[in-house]
């Protein structure tokens, strides 16, 4: 089967939105310094221009990925880009800290909304198989490109022109897919609207939230620091309450029976481990370029250049590798791949003569890391009715959400354990390693066909085995 025009079109109005997201998670990173000194941000105020919308980009991912299922996915789309074009309208314009902070806010929650609905649009308006293959293929290489770009567009226009543009470049795109997609995408719904879980979603909202701030916390002040925790107890425990809910409710929020499917849990834990392994990898490399050989924030930022071209040849090269074998070729092959290319990185030295191993290994770890992730996007949704595809994709972008975000705090914390800046490197290649490693062997042990009962000895069977 091949995409046809309208096929086309739908794929590039939702890949479009999907980058602009992707740029917008690291497109102000360059630019808090700036951004602080312009409109009067404390030294601590300063990292909730990052928190903010790392907090509701996280926390309402899973409660608007179900609310699409039930009111609308593509009504979901475009009010969220809606806000997300005024939103970043507003934080350009912003003068004081609390405008900004509103604005990042709301970017968050647009983010939360549009993510999940987008990505169940693409699932929906691509039959399972090899197209759907194809397309989050590349979703997936433009969302991981979208990654990088930001960081070196934040850099170019904080330079070239002002912060603010960070914020109005948002503004034409959205208001171009506002203009595009009504006209090409279809509304998607259930014929029969169910309830919304109110006590599930509050639960499993709120337990986010306080999971996402307390790894935050931990980043900042590590993982003994009190406060942090506190945070991150009182989230175990309310997923814990939102898992009683859910076994009680009438019209779950998150049915456990999806939950218990193989495909939707070990695939999402792999996803987990590739989104926390490689964010956290680029700012092992950030503090390795800056601190250890000392180029430039902007010298950084387009040394994972390299690293976007990899993502991109592995959001190309998923969907061969799945049509050639399976999703857990893809997910087992993918995972070495970037364990190879990590393990490369702990021979790095103090010196300029190292910069050629880093981008040979941050490239190659890209295309491996990209075969992961579009594996796990083809895993986590397969095998689920349309009905259940925003829950199916509101559970992997909270997946990619919380992933992002406990990557820098758990591996400072690691890096941070040793005296010397590049030994604390070093440790955290090597724990990194080994976390893709465990995801490698997850995809081959729990991914695979389910396994036969050895026949008995002297039975034809036997014979055969």
């Amino acid at each position: 089967m091949r995409l046809d025009g309208r096929m086309r079109l739908v794929l590039l109005v939702l890949l479009v939105a999907q980058f602009m997201l992707a740029v917008d998670f690291s497109i102000l990173n360059v630019a808090l310094p700036v951004i602080g000194e312009g409109l009067g941000f404390s030294l601590s105020g300063l990292q909730w221009i990052a928190t903010s919308f790392a907090l509701c980009a996280a926390g309402f991912t899973l409660l608007f990925g179900r609310i699409a299922d039930l009111f609308g996915r593509r009504r979901l789309f475009l009010g969220g880009l809606a806000v997300l074009g005024l939103s970043s309208l507003a934080g350009g314009l912003a003068t004081t800290p609390e405008m900004l902070l509103t604005a990042r806010v709301l970017q968050g929650l647009a983010t939360a909304a549009v993510t999940p609905a987008g990505l169940s649009l693409l699932t929906t308006s691509f039959p399972e198989g090899p197209l759907r293959q194809k397309a989050l293929g590349l979703n997936g290489a433009l969302m991981s490109a979208g990654f990088t770009t930001g960081a070196v567009l934040g850099g170019l226009l904080t330079d070239l022109l002002s912060w603010r543009w960070a914020f109005f470049i948002n503004v034409p795109v959205a208001l171009a897919v506002l203009l595009v997609a009504p006209a090409v995408i279809k509304e998607s719904r259930p014929v029969v609207r169910p309830r919304l879980d109110v006590p599930g979603a509050v639960s499993v909202t709120l337990g986010l939230l306080a999971l996402v701030y307390g790894m935050t916390l931990a980043g900042e002040h590590g993982w003994g620091h009190g406060p942090a925790l506190l945070w991150l107890g009182a989230g175990v425990v309310l997923l814990a309450v939102f898992r009683v809910v859910e076994s009680r409710a009438a019209s779950p929020l998150v049915p456990l029976s999806v939950l218990k499917r193989r495909t939707v849990a070990w695939g999402n834990a792999i996803g987990l481990i590739a989104f926390l392994t490689e964010t956290s990898l680029v700012f092992l490399m950030t503090v390795y370029l800056q601190e250890v050989l000392g180029r430039s924030p902007l010298a950084a930022g387009l040394s994972f250049s390299v690293l976007g071209l990899g993502t991109v040849l592995g959001g190309v090269l998923a969907p061969r590798v799945i049509a050639a074998g399976s999703t857990r070729r893809a997910l087992v092959v993918g995972g070495t791949v970037q364990a190879a290319a990590t393990l490369a990185l702990a021979g790095l030295g103090t010196d300029g003569s190292s910069l050629w191993l880093l981008l040979g290994a941050t490239f190659a770890g890209g295309v491996g890391n990209m075969l992961v992730i579009v594996g796990f996007m083809v895993t986590a949704t397969t095998g689920l009715p349309d009905h259940e595809q925003g829950l199916a994709t509101g559970l992997a972008t909270m997946t990619q959400q919380v992933g992002i975000t406990m990557g820098t705090p758990v591996m400072s914390a690691v890096a941070a354990s040793r005296a010397e800046v590049m030994d604390g490197i070093t440790t955290a290649i090597l724990v990194n390693t080994g976390l893709v490693l465990a995801g490698v062997l997850a995809a081959a042990r729990f991914l695979g066909p389910r396994g036969r009962r050895k026949p008995r000895p002297g039975s034809r069977a036997g014979r055969r085995w």
